[in-house]
């Protein structure tokens, strides 16, 4: 699987996905193509999806925020008779290089966070209307939903049945979210996830595996009332389009969009991303669109991380710049955060949230380089204290006549932008010093140079002219000569300090159980349970224990 996976698409490109909007309901329809696989080799039978499908969920669920802010209430039904949905494609999953596997249940997973807080964020509720069989993945859709319906038949069922069936474990948190989501009881939940067939109707309810059961006869009539019971007081807000990134590619990796740029080296294993600041004043939320430099960037930012995950698999190194005005920054953020009462405003905040989440999960190496000319300002300051390590210019520099390096907090750095454990960065970054904290508040709106900036503690390095290429060239030397197995163990256990959320021990038991099962022989070896799957022969497996 070596063709360039694109993350951008639009409504009139979906081939497994339709929408209908009906006022203040939404009906989002999975209905998947059977021949519309990114790769060859497998065809996407009873609604089983790989990467494209979610690549084209996490479009809807974008737009609808902005386009469609009159949406309170959103239906997950099937255009398929008798499957609801079948869950991850296995001849996908049996064909793909283990960096895609994982790679592809993190970006589903953040597809599933993206809509399960759409309900807290944008008073969007979303209801899984499951009639058919709904397995593994297909099930874990429906746990990211905020209600859960299930038809009352002989065929509807939900079920997880990863461990029975394929040696494998749900990839996008299902296991948690049925403890922690909704808090099943643990030895039923053992039973659950041990049984292929899955669970019907009232036991289904009883045991918490679904909110409501209705008779087959009663249900399309039960679902549009209880959307239009969630619809209810739904504002009159008008949205905002947005059109598909314009960007040009290069032969060397390299990637060129309006506000951010991407260079590639590949023989180094270095990826340098420069996000250029705005180039002109703010405009009014009145005239706020999907140009505007807030919104354009973060989107901007965004194809670039996920580019970089999925089709620069070798670039163990993620460098972070910035050029531009850092007052100009921070006029463009407080036009939101000064009106978080509007609901425009909100997405957007939300938005870098969900941007600035993807990095902290980004499984490279993180480093930014707060040169002179930067503008490491509110919320472009928060890719500092989400990177491993930082580096700032520290006085004047031969020759380099841009302005002094400075970085500059907002009110943003100090809620706006949380991370998965629910705290802020500068809160995870001090954790145990919470007065430093208080310390860098103190100082909000102030443009610290290096030796400011390095008393609060915001930089792991402040280097002069005469160091900074040395010290800097032996940094990117030293990373890349690292496991990269190493690297991402290492990072993911400093990233996340303090309390564990439902969404930091999705990702964690992703990342550490996930990685090494799908190495496995009893899954993914010549008679692994994913090779096997479908032959009639189950799979053949080592029964040790480790």
């Amino acid at each position: 699987m070596s063709a360039c996976i694109d993350f951008q698409t639009s409504p009139t490109e979906y081939r497994h996905w339709r929408v209908d909007y009906d006022g203040a309901v939404a009906w989002v329809t999975m209905d998947v193509d059977p021949d519309g696989g990114l790769f060859e080799g497998y065809q996407l039978k009873l609604n089983s999806y790989d990467l494209g499908v979610d690549i084209e969920l996490n479009d809807i669920v974008q737009r609808m925020r902005f386009e469609h802010p009159e949406v309170r209430a959103v239906v997950m039904q099937s255009g398929q008779e008798k499957v609801f949905c079948a869950g991850a494609n296995i001849r996908m999953l049996a064909g793909a290089a283990h960096g895609h596997k994982v790679g592809f249940c993190k970006f589903t997973n953040e597809t599933r966070n993206a809509y399960e807080a759409a309900q807290t964020e944008s008073d969007q509720t979303w209801i899984a209307a499951i009639k058919g069989s709904c397995a593994g993945g297909g099930y874990e859709l429906a746990l990211a939903c905020n209600h859960i319906m299930l038809t009352d038949d002989s065929t509807s069922s939900v079920s997880l049945p990863e461990v029975p069936l394929l040696a494998v474990l749900p990839g996008t948190g299902g296991l948690t979210r049925v403890t922690d989501k909704r808090k099943v009881r643990r030895d039923l939940a053992d039973v659950f996830c041990a049984t292929e067939e899955g669970v019907r109707g009232k036991r289904a309810q009883k045991w918490g595996l679904v909110d409501e059961v209705v008779p087959n006869s009663k249900f399309d009539d039960a679902v549009k009332a209880r959307a239009a019971e969630f619809a209810k007081g739904a504002p009159d807000q008008t949205g905002i389009q947005l059109p598909v990134l314009e960007r040009t590619f290069s032969d060397d990796g390299s990637i060129a969009y309006s506000t951010v740029d991407v260079a590639v080296d590949r023989a180094a294993r270095v990826a340098t991303i420069t996000v250029a600041g705005p180039d002109s004043p703010p405009v009014t939320l009145a005239d706020f669109d999907a140009n505007a430099w807030m919104l354009r960037a973060c989107r901007e930012l965004e194809d670039a991380i996920l580019h970089l995950r999925m089709n620069e698999m070798d670039t163990g190194l993620l460098v972070f710049k910035t050029q531009g005005d850092p007052q100009q920054v921070l006029m463009h953020e407080a036009v939101l955060l000064d009106n978080q009462d509007n609901w425009l405003a909100r997405e957007v905040l939300h938005y870098w949230k969900r941007t600035l989440k993807r990095i902290d999960v980004t499984s490279r190496s993180l480093v930014a380089l707060v040169e002179h000319g930067s503008c490491f300002a509110g919320v472009l300051a928060e890719l500092l204290f989400a990177v491993d390590r930082s580096y700032m210019m520290d006085d004047v520099f031969e020759g380099d006549n841009r302005p002094m390096a400075t970085v500059t907090l907002s009110a943003g750095n100090f809620g706006a932008f949380p991370m998965g454990n629910d705290l802020t960065r500068l809160q995870t970054r001090f954790y145990g010093a919470p007065e430093a904290v208080d310390a860098a508040k103190d100082h909000i709106g102030a443009a610290l140079e290096a030796e400011d900036a390095d008393a609060l503690g915001l930089l792991t390095m402040i280097l002069d002219d005469i160091d900074w290429e040395d010290e800097i060239r032996i940094f990117l030397e030293e990373r890349a000569s690292f496991s990269p197995d190493a690297m991402t163990g290492m990072e993911s256990n400093l990233r996340f300090a303090g309390p564990e959320t439902m969404e930091t021990r999705i990702f964690g038991r992703l990342t550490a159980w996930q990685n090494w099962i799908f190495n496995r022989p009893n899954a993914v070896g010549p008679d692994g349970a994913l090779q096997r799957y479908g032959t009639g022969v189950r799979g053949s497996f080592d029964m040790g224990r480790v």
